[in-house]
């Protein structure tokens, strides 16, 4: 069993940052992928951004690259989102995700994912 804790939402004006956090506890040994997700009122939700936990490569939504870095710490099984540039278009419900596979599919799907934190709150104005 995986738990995952996500923190560092807020509100903040367009072209402001926000770094979230997310902490996995329990069997965090087990994971091969972690990615962030987010879903606006209204909307599906989206991958955003995922990570390899093995390799650290990297993988990015069209529309966040060159403004989001994901990135772990293994030391502390933490993985971060560093939001930069944020428009209100990026104001969303941010989750994050962890799968044990190493070949589950596509990073942005949503079925590949076997745990989900509760969500943190990202409110960009304008």
């Amino acid at each position: 069993q995986v738990y995952l804790v996500e923190s560092g939402g807020g509100s903040v004006q367009a072209g402001g940052s926000l770094r979230l956090s997310c902490a996995a506890f329990g069997y965090t040994y087990s994971i091969y992928w972690m990615g962030w997700f987010r879903q606006a009122p209204g909307k599906q939700r989206e991958g955003v951004a995922a990570i390899s936990t093995g390799d650290g490569s990297t993988y990015y939504a069209d529309s966040v690259k060159g403004r989001f870095t994901i990135s772990q710490d293994n030391a502390k099984n933490t993985m971060y989102l560093q939001m930069n540039g944020l428009k209100p278009d990026d104001t969303a419900m941010y989750y994050c995700a962890a799968d044990f596979r190493v070949n589950g599919g596509a990073w942005f799907s949503l079925a590949r994912y076997q745990y989900w934190g509760q969500g943190t709150q990202v409110t960009v104005s304008s």
